[in-house]
């Protein structure tokens, strides 16, 4: 079932099974907030089970461009198209969201961003990246890393 993310009453519906769940519904709430303010989209989720498509296609930019492999399991995923742009968001139950925003226009920005959720550790496969903080009222310290997206998907 798809969850219209609010971001003024913090739910964690979906976000259940996380350790985090309560820092992983505010980082969610801060993307949908992000989503709303630029570009007037609503940020809608639906439990990963129900689009393998969109959790495969980060699986496969992560794995093709850094060899990576998420090791927790994929909570809810979401995909968007805005102003040219594919956004593409995986929530997982560590805690970690993972987006891939890629520009539909040849030479268009196309990266891989990385937040960690207030109270997770960086994951192991992760390690080799710089994160950098940044504070949200919604969730609290957010820490951020991504690397850019070189292939065509």
């Amino acid at each position: 079932m798809s969850y219209v993310v609010d971001f003024e009453h913090l739910s964690t519906v979906g976000l259940e099974s996380s350790p985090v769940a309560d820092a992983l519904a505010g980082l969610r709430a801060n993307e949908a907030r992000y989503f709303k303010n630029k570009y007037d989209h609503v940020f809608t989720t639906h439990p990963a089970e129900d689009v393998p498509d969109l959790v495969d296609y980060v699986t496969k930019v992560l794995q093709d461009e850094r060899g990576l492999v998420i090791a927790s399991k994929p909570l809810e995923a979401t995909e968007a198209f805005v102003d040219g742009i594919r956004w593409t968001h995986v929530f997982y139950e560590s805690g970690l969201a993972v987006n891939v925003l890629y520009t539909l226009e040849p030479g268009g920005k196309r990266a891989v961003g990385f937040k960690l959720s207030d109270g997770m550790e960086v994951p192991d496969e992760l390690s080799g990246f710089k994160f950098a903080r940044q504070k949200s009222k919604l969730a609290g310290t957010i820490r951020g890393s991504y690397f850019v997206v070189k292939g065509e998907y």
